[in-house]
C-alpha cells in the first residue's frame, strides 16, 4: 500500500508522509515501528508523517524540524503567515481508540516543535523527493 504515501529523504532519513486518512491510518499503524518519529501538525487536519529509524536512536533535531515543515505543507495549516505548532512524538506513543473515524489517533505523550510552513521540492529541498 505504498501508494497511500509519499517518500522523502532527509539527512539520510526515510520520511513517509500520508495522501489521506486510510493511508494515515495504514502507514502509522501497521508500517511504523515502534521506534520511528511521528509527527502531525496539531489542531488542523493533515498528513501523519513518519520518519524512519532503524537504528532507535535519537533523530537529529534538523530531520524533526524538516519533517515538520513537511507536515506543516500537507496539512490545513498550509498557508499559516506564522510558525505552526506539530506535535512529534515516538510511533510507540500513537494509538487509535476503539470506534474512532478512519486516521484519528491518541498520543500517550509528546514533544512539540514550531516551523513555518514550506513546499516540500522547494530550492531549500532540491533532489530530496522521491
Amino acid at each position: 500500500m505504498a501508494d497511500s504515501w509519499k517518500t522523502y529523504d532527509i539527512g539520510g532519513y526515510q520520511v513517509l508522509v500520508g495522501r489521506d486518512a486510510a493511508g494515515n491510518e495504514e502507514l502509522t499503524l501497521r508500517h511504523a515501528d515502534p521506534a520511528d518519529g511521528w509527527l502531525h501538525v496539531a489542531g488542523h487536519a493533515g498528513s501523519h508523517v513518519v520518519i524512519r529509524n532503524p537504528g532507535g536512536g535519537p533523530i537529529p533535531k534538523e530531520v524533526v524540524m524538516e519533517a515538520a515543515r513537511i507536515a506543516v505543507w500537507f496539512s490545513e495549516a498550509r498557508r499559516a503567515r506564522g510558525k505552526v505548532p506539530v506535535h512529534w512524538c515516538r510511533a510507540a506513543e500513537v494509538s487509535k481508540r476503539r470506534g474512532a473515524p478512519r486516521g484519528q489517533v491518541v498520543l500517550r505523550r509528546w514533544d512539540e516543535v514550531r516551523v513555518y510552513p514550506r513546499e516540500p521540492g522547494s530550492a531549500e529541498d532540491a533532489g530530496r523527493r522521491t
